[in-house]
């Protein structure tokens, strides 16, 4: 017998794993042909567990310690090999190592997009990401389960099925949850623990696994992003088309924050005023121009008509000959506005002399007062009080 054959038939008297990879979930001790003896060292570290396979049923388990292997605490495995008063000879027994500590880098994503019905976007398809912990909880369900004769299972071989079940996981919360794209996207934190428990009802019955933490990130598409930053959200499909745009209520909706914004300013400002006069309608008006350019028109694809607002982006260009005038509103620049607005101002008494101005022409910000077009309507006398009306002609005295 050459010295290869002797050391393969000597006796296995200490059994241990000895592993710092992290990535592998169970490992076979390579017993070869040899035969555990009685009274064999059984070195369990901690993050492991131990279980002995008989004949392809389970044994006994062992927790992280240090074992004398006799029959005393091997108890199922006395059963199933019939000793009655204990061993003497050595006995043949598989050992596996379970590694009980989570595997934190497990990477899961979406192969293909789910179709999300969305109130403001009808239908979208979002993709979502991001990692998942995964552990071994039942070591029965999982050796049955996943191990099968493998002598190794490494963190890869189980990354492609909780991919698989993640993916039908999320689709199935989704369509539970019954929120649109822009609710799951902004909840995204908090659904994830609730993604967590739908794959958790998947895998531990089935593979013997748990699911501690899992974390989600949801993707919509570009044109809905872009719809987003443009602060257009009520009836713009997923394909970047407008429909069923309530444009009134938009325009309305921020002349009012204007308007509150305006009056919250303590102390009063130019363009506090200048809303109180009106000239916040013109704003509105300005802004619901640009909204028109944006989205292409309004509900039914006719095109919004444009209100006469010089300048803004999206409306039409002022008249030709007509100047627009920039107004300082308290160190921010606000505008334009045509010579019909300004002089309403100036008669209020909103825009006074020393209130900074700005037209095309002009090397810089100056006060009303000194620009020639203006000083006229400064210089121009109020209206006359109305006439009380002349007494009809008393008649003669007979």
């Amino acid at each position: 017998m050459g010295l290869f054959e002797k050391i393969k038939g000597e006796l296995v008297d200490i059994i241990e794993w000895i592993d710092d990879s992290r990535s592998t979930l169970a490992w076979r001790f390579p017993r070869y042909q040899n035969e555990i003896k009685n009274g064999a060292q059984l070195i369990v570290r901690e993050g492991q567990r131990a279980v002995f396979v008989y004949r392809g049923a389970l044994a006994d388990q062992f927790e992280p310690g240090h074992y004398e292997l006799k029959s005393e605490n091997l108890p199922i495995l006395s059963t199933l090999q019939g000793w009655k008063h204990g061993f003497d000879s050595p006995f043949r027994s598989e050992v596996y190592f379970i590694n009980t500590r989570p595997v934190t880098d497990i990477r899961w994503g979406t192969p293909q997009p789910v179709t999300v019905r969305d109130p403001d976007f009808k239908m979208v398809q979002v993709r979502a990401n991001g990692l998942c912990v995964v552990k071994i909880a039942d070591t029965e369900v999982f050796l049955k389960e996943v191990i099968g004769t493998d002598s190794a299972v490494e963190a890869e071989e189980i990354t492609e099925l909780l991919r698989r079940v993640i993916s039908m996981a999320f689709s199935d919360m989704v369509l539970e949850t019954g929120l649109g794209a822009i609710d799951l996207q902004g909840q995204q934190v908090a659904l994830s623990g609730k993604l967590a428990e739908f794959v958790q009802e998947r895998v531990d019955d089935e593979f013997g696994l748990a699911i501690p933490e899992m974390t989600m990130n949801i993707s919509l598409p570009e044109e809905i992003q872009a719809a987003m930053t443009r602060g257009v959200a009520k009836g713009v499909e997923a394909s970047g088309f407008v429909e069923n745009v309530d444009l009134d209520k938009y325009q309305r909706a921020q002349a009012a924050d204007a308007m509150l914004a305006a009056a919250e300013n303590e102390g009063g400002s130019v363009m506090g005023d200048m809303m109180q006069m009106g000239m916040g309608v013109a704003m509105a008006g300005q802004m619901a121009n640009q909204m028109g350019g944006q989205m292409g028109g309004t509900a039914g694809g006719t095109a919004a008509p444009a209100a006469p607002q010089g300048g803004a982006p999206g409306g039409p260009p002022p008249l030709p000959g007509q100047t627009m005038y920039h107004v300082d509103h308290g160190g921010t620049p606000g505008g334009p506005y045509n010579m019909a607005q300004m002089r309403a101002g100036i008669a209020n008494g909103q825009v006074t002399g020393q209130t900074l101005v700005w037209c095309e022409g002009m090397a810089g910000w100056a006060a009303a007062q000194t620009v020639p077009e203006l000083q006229a309507v400064f210089s121009a006398p109020p209206p006359m009080p109305p006439t009380a009306p002349t007494p009809p002609p008393v008649p003669p005295t007979p």
